[in-house]
């Protein structure tokens, strides 16, 4: 791990190095996790079920939850729900 030269082909391969690595900190293993998840071509209901799931354990709560959701979720729905929370004729402070 230390070359950052591996690969992993499943999360669950690289999450038992981690745990190999770094020990059993579970709080950080579900971080990890949640850090790789993307949405990709998946709807959006199947993507919030596995965020929801990954998101337990992790301590993310609050604006960090949100902002690691909006960051995961497909570029397209993001940009549509930026323009949601903030018309186009409203200025940005």
């Amino acid at each position: 791990m230390e070359s950052g030269n591996l690969e992993y082909k499943t999360t669950e391969k690289f999450l038992v190095d981690l745990k190999k690595e770094f020990g059993e900190d579970e709080k950080a293993v579900k971080v990890a996790e949640l850090r790789k998840l993307k949405q990709e071509g998946r709807i959006i209901k199947e993507f919030i079920q596995e965020f929801r799931r990954a998101t337990r354990g992790s301590g993310y709560k609050g604006r960090l939850l949100v902002e690691e959701f909006k960051r995961e979720m497909n570029r397209v729905i993001r940009r549509k729900l930026t323009e949601v929370e903030r018309p186009m004729n409203t200025p940005l402070i």
